[in-house]
């Protein structure tokens, strides 16, 4: 691992680590944006994934380009962070590179957003959640294999290296979540504020109903982190649930 310590955060790596986070982030956002291309094309066919594409892509542009400039006008560009070049993020202090993953993070979050409903608007609800669901269904464990490249994990980290791992998710720099242990084979995670959720919430409206996607997210990312890690669903939308978290999930370390 990257530092010998139990559920590392972002907020404990050096400065060069944070870095080299930073550009796996933006690696991980391109790819999402790649496999929801791949889904909707598989689904509904190539002109159809490229007219979903036109209209993804470009009100993607205009909601990265809008929130870099907001936090960092005049620090970089928004084609240095597409290209991944480092030179203009080793310039930036701790707290602003933190900030930056956050950027990131709500960049990812609305990207992934503006292709739910592009598909949506175009060839309805069930078209779109099932592109969604499917989507997730190969981000997940690519995120796994992503954290667990760079935190440096072994094969099979157990309990303490999932985590961990569930730290460094995109989620991870944009919603509150918790975690405790049962007993030694037994990780309980909550997800105590989400940022879907919460927009939703203050618009008046229903949960987003995300227990389908969380079913695979959470259970392909786990096996992907350790083999013998199980997961049970403790409550996800639209399963009523308490104000404490928005969903709740059960690893159990297998022998």
């Amino acid at each position: 691992m990257l530092q010998n310590k139990t559920n590392l955060k972002p907020a404990d790596l050096d400065d060069k680590a944070l870095t080299e986070f930073i550009i796996d982030m933006l690696h991980r956002m391109h790819v999402h944006e790649t496999l929801w291309f791949r889904e909707v094309e598989h689904q509904l066919g190539l002109e159809r994934a490229l007219n979903v594409m036109d209209i993804a892509w470009s009100k993607t542009k205009a909601i990265c380009g809008k929130r870099y400039e907001k936090e960092f006008s005049g620090v970089f560009d928004q084609y240095i962070l597409t290209a991944g070049h480092t030179g203009s993020i080793d310039m930036l202090s701790k707290d602003d590179k933190l900030k930056l993953c956050a950027c990131i993070a709500k960049n990812w979050l609305a990207q992934d957003g503006v292709w739910f409903q592009a598909v949506e608007n175009i060839y309805g609800m069930n078209d779109a959640k099932r592109c969604n669901d499917s989507t997730w269904a190969r981000f997940s464990p690519f995120e796994a294999w992503s954290v667990k490249r760079f935190l440096e994990l072994p094969d099979a980290p157990g309990l303490n290296g999932l985590e961990t791992a569930l730290n460094f998710r995109m989620y991870g720099m944009l919603n509150i979540q918790s975690s405790r242990y049962i007993d030694n084979n037994t990780l309980i995670f909550e997800m105590n504020e989400c940022r879907v959720q919460t927009a939703r919430s203050r618009k008046g409206l229903a949960d987003y109903p995300c227990k389908s996607a969380g079913l695979v997210e959470y259970s392909r990312f786990a096996e992907c982190i350790d083999s013998r890690i199980g997961t049970e669903c403790i409550g996800c939308p639209p399963d009523e649930h308490p104000c404490e978290w928005a969903c709740a999930w059960k690893f159990v370390l297998n022998s």
